[in-house]
């Protein structure tokens, strides 16, 4: 049988990270479908097909089970996010008002793309300490990327750190909003995804690239 650098046998180490998988998107079922109440170890472990004391050694109870399902959202969301928002991808669009725009487009799309777990984490995060840390880590981590993947555009700012710090944060809580609290809390008039999603790249366009006020 052939033996990992670790030790292990590959087969039993592929097996393990197949079941860890299986319990993760069962815990994302789970979420999407009932929100935190609906995520027990015993459902867990019967939509993963598994035994429940398993999960019980792997993750130590619902806690620990939830925060490691977060964990794995939140890392799998930023590499998507990440992958879309590369410097080097970025760089290439010589306009930077579509080197924006694809960076306001990337955050918004994936958001959109997990709207039912992300609104799951972020209500919960008003609650519940470790949940709300986890999700201000991954979210610090997005604005420093967002920062680093536009630091070539001529922000027409006198702090351009400052003026990207403010674009994020913009762009983020926008979104944050619209899925935690819906389309319709401010007014009655529609605004669908794609609507936003414009509103948003030209508003954070002309943030960045305008004359500030007063200059």
């Amino acid at each position: 049988m052939t033996e990992s650098t670790t030790g292990r046998p590959a087969a039993l180490q592929e097996r393990s990270r197949r079941s860890q998988q299986d319990i993760l998107q069962a815990g994302y079922a789970l979420l999407e479908e009932g929100g935190v109440d609906a995520l027990t170890v015993a459902a867990v472990a019967e939509r993963a097909g598994m035994a429940v004391g398993s999960i019980y050694r792997r993750f130590g109870d619902k806690e620990g089970l939830l925060l490691a399902i977060q964990h794995a959202f939140t890392e799998t969301l930023q590499a998507e996010i990440t992958q879309r928002m590369s410097v080097e991808r970025l760089r290439i669009l010589r306009d930077p008002a579509v080197a924006i725009a694809e960076a306001v487009g990337a955050i918004t799309d994936a958001f959109q793309a997990h709207e039912a777990l992300l609104r799951v984490f972020f209500l919960l995060g008003t609650r519940h300490e470790a949940v709300r840390a986890e999700g201000s880590r991954v979210s610090a981590e997005g604005n420093r990327h967002f920062a680093e993947a536009l630091r070539h555009t001529p922000v027409a700012h006198p702090d351009p750190e400052a003026a990207l710090d403010f674009a994020f944060r913009l762009t983020y809580a926008t979104i944050a909003h619209r899925i935690t609290q819906g389309e319709f809390l401010e007014s009655e008039r529609p605004l669908p995804w794609n609507e936003l999603r414009s509103h948003l790249q030209t508003a954070v366009i002309s943030y960045l690239l305008g004359a500030p006020a007063g200059h």
